[in-house]
């Protein structure tokens, strides 16, 4: 019998309990809130914020405000230099160092001991939980996991306390056994500059059996390339014959799915989505038919919505779970096992079904295009571009857009910087594909692209090989979580990558 066979039984009683997502959602987000409310009482914030275990969900949305990483970041200095009780019971010793807020690099996510078995390892075992229940046949325990993770450092001076990528915090903390099981060694997964990790992590894994990947993909993608540079290979399954899933999350999968079935042609090879970040483990894409992802209700995550639109108004509807519509854009609010109290995390939703609640990622509150009221989202850009690459032969690896504001003659534009792994056919023919994608995917954009009156056709400057990897490294974000912002209404990250597109 294969050690799966046998690692696999004991995945299946969560298999059972699972169900209840499909058949008692409200019921598994009542008891979260409830044992949340009661942890959060002994904490200074639960006693100026009146929380109870007796709270109703009216009392506790009455009682605590909606909570940006600025309103919090007071509080989570003070638990990074030690104070406990603060936003969750007793000392965090874990901070997940996340991309800025507008007046700072970084945040630094609280991630206490609850948090992080309850939500970010219990996400992890029930990915694998799916993945099973939906491959019987599945050899995923018979050979080595390749898990890509970034780097962590002391935390000020206090003892045992360590701040850094999320991935970081979880292997530096992982249970041996599942040790036993992964790739690289402990040592190389947490070096800190990426381009000497990449080629680490290739030599090691190099000749090992190799059953499955995780990690974001365009990382991921990078070091796959190194091992077929150094095997001399034509494709990964000459390298790993064995491997049969990729389990990815952080950035969308679209772009990068052309490259990986290029790379991995193998028809028993599988691709797994998660909504796995700093500040909690959300959605597993439970149904690989399905590109929706579960909403995961029973860790230690109470969930609420905002209507994308009334973002940032002071009357701005909140709704708990069983109040969301489906087909609607929402800004994700989470309160968590972490000391998160009401917290808009950035990314926006939209849900496909209810019962089981089921969704897609959108976008971030803060990664749109609205310059001129086209309201361009995420979803959008990468439908767009996965339409343009299909028209043109084209791949895309990394992108970003903003606009071009309105000049004297009043004529303004979209204008993408985009690297190609494989160049289209041609380039104009590429953009005026992603141009009417755009504009049949988002009535806002056509309207106001309708006879180039407001918003002129969209550019695409190609960028030089390399060009985003130089930019992040040049701000110290080479690898681990750090991504590239993918659309803004600023033009400050675009000019920068202009700038250097020169040389």
């Amino acid at each position: 019998m294969s050690l799966t066979k046998i690692v696999g039984q004991f995945f299946k009683p969560r298999q059972y309990a699972l169900e209840k997502h499909y058949t008692q959602p409200e019921a598994l987000q009542e008891a979260v809130l409830r044992h949340l409310l009661e942890r959060g009482s002994n904490t200074e914030y639960g006693r100026n914020h009146l929380l109870s275990p007796k709270n109703s969900y009216e009392e506790f949305a009455k009682n605590v405000p909606i909570n940006t990483y600025e309103e919090l970041k007071r509080d989570i200095d003070r638990m990074r230099h030690g104070e406990a009780d603060v936003l969750w019971p007793g000392q965090v010793q874990w901070y997940a160092k996340s991309s800025g807020t507008t007046n700072d690099k970084s945040k630094f996510i609280p991630v206490s001991a609850e948090g992080l078995h309850d939500i970010h390892y219990q996400g992890g075992k029930d990915v694998v939980t799916f993945y099973l229940r939906n491959n019987p046949n599945s050899r995923l325990f018979d050979g080595k996991s390749l898990i890509l993770g970034g780097s962590h450092s002391p935390n000020y001076n206090v003892d045992g306390s360590l701040v850094g990528d999320l991935s970081a915090i979880l292997i530096e903390n992982i249970n041996p056994l599942v040790n036993l099981m992964r790739v690289p060694r402990k040592r190389t997964a947490l070096l800190s500059d990426f381009e000497v990790k990449r080629d680490r992590i290739a030599q090691e894994c190099l000749h090992k059996n190799i059953t499955n990947i995780s990690g974001v993909p365009s990382w991921m993608l990078s070091v796959l390339v190194r091992v077929m540079e150094l095997s001399g290979k034509k494709y990964l399954e000459e390298v790993w014959p064995n491997l049969e899933v990729f389990f990815h999350g952080g950035i969308a999968f679209t772009p990068y799915r052309s490259q990986y079935e290029q790379l991995i042609t193998s028809s028993k090879m599988h691709y797994m989505e998660t909504y796995n970040a700093s500040e909690g483990f959300f959605g597993i894409q439970d149904d690989p038919t399905d590109r929706s992802m579960l909403l995961m209700l029973d860790y230690g995550v109470f969930y609420e919505f905002i209507p994308l639109e009334e973002v940032g108004r002071p009357d701005a509807t909140v709704v708990p779970l069983e109040g969301v519509e489906i087909g609607r854009n929402y800004a994700m609010v989470i309160t968590t096992s972490c000391g998160l109290w009401r917290y808009m995390i950035g990314d926006t939703v939209e849900f496909t079904s209810k019962r089981p609640y089921k969704f897609i990622i959108t976008g971030r509150t803060k990664y749109f295009i609205n310059a001129f009221g086209e309201e361009l989202i995420m979803d959008n850009a990468e439908k767009g571009l996965a339409y343009a690459c299909e028209k043109t032969g084209a791949q895309v690896l990394e992108y970003t857009a903003a606009p071009v504001y309105m000049d004297k003659n009043a004529k303004c534009r979209h204008q993408w910087l985009i690297e190609f792994s494989k160049d289209p056919d041609n380039l104009e023919r590429f953009a005026q594909a992603l141009d009417e994608k755009l504009q049949e995917l988002n009535s806002d954009y056509e309207a106001k692209r309708s006879h180039n009156v407001t918003l002129q056709h969209l550019e695409v400057v190609k960028a030089k090989e390399g060009l985003f990897n130089d930019w992040l490294k040049q701000k110290g974000r080479l690898g681990g979580q750090h991504k590239v912002p993918r659309l803004s209404n600023s033009r400050k990250n675009m000019d920068e990558l202009l700038e250097m597109n020169k040389g």
